[in-house]
């Protein structure tokens, strides 16, 4: 008759634990790829808005982007764009004749840094390249 005790090793519990440690960094990193890409889409709706309502604004002061910015609509969306990027990074430039505007913000999900930017020319586009002063995204 054997007497064996029930149980389990020291190593097989280090190997469970081991494993569950690898399995859960894997689903933490694709849970912060995913959140990344959700803020991201939340600051290309908000600009999205914000060129719309840009529009709007020119037709309402005699086809002028002149103090397009300062738009509590305007204000509204940037900073929805600055609570999703986790930063006040968002530029909002339009030209001194009231022509033409540009609004940049970082995205998150992107290495190396990416902006969206939209402008009076209709643009919503993607540029590694940040607005600095501009009025056109490049």
């Amino acid at each position: 008759m054997h007497n064996f005790k029930k149980g389990f090793t020291l190593i097989e519990l280090l190997v469970v634990i081991a494993i569950i440690g690898v399995l859960s960094a894997v689903v933490l990193a694709s849970l912060n790829t995913a959140r990344s890409k959700g803020s991201d889409a939340a600051i290309m709706s908000d600009l999205d808005g914000i060129r719309t309502q840009a529009q709007l604004w020119y037709g309402d002061h005699a086809n002028s982007y002149a103090g397009v910015c300062g738009d509590t609509t305007i204000a509204k969306q940037i900073a929805g764009a600055e609570t999703a990027n986790g930063t006040e990074n968002v530029v909002c430039n339009p030209s001194a004749d009231g022509k033409a505007y540009a609004v940049s913000s970082g995205l998150l999900a992107f290495s190396p840094v990416q902006y969206y930017c939209v402008d009076s020319t209709g643009a919503g586009t993607t540029t590694t390249t940040a607005l600095g002063t501009g009025t056109v995204c490049q």
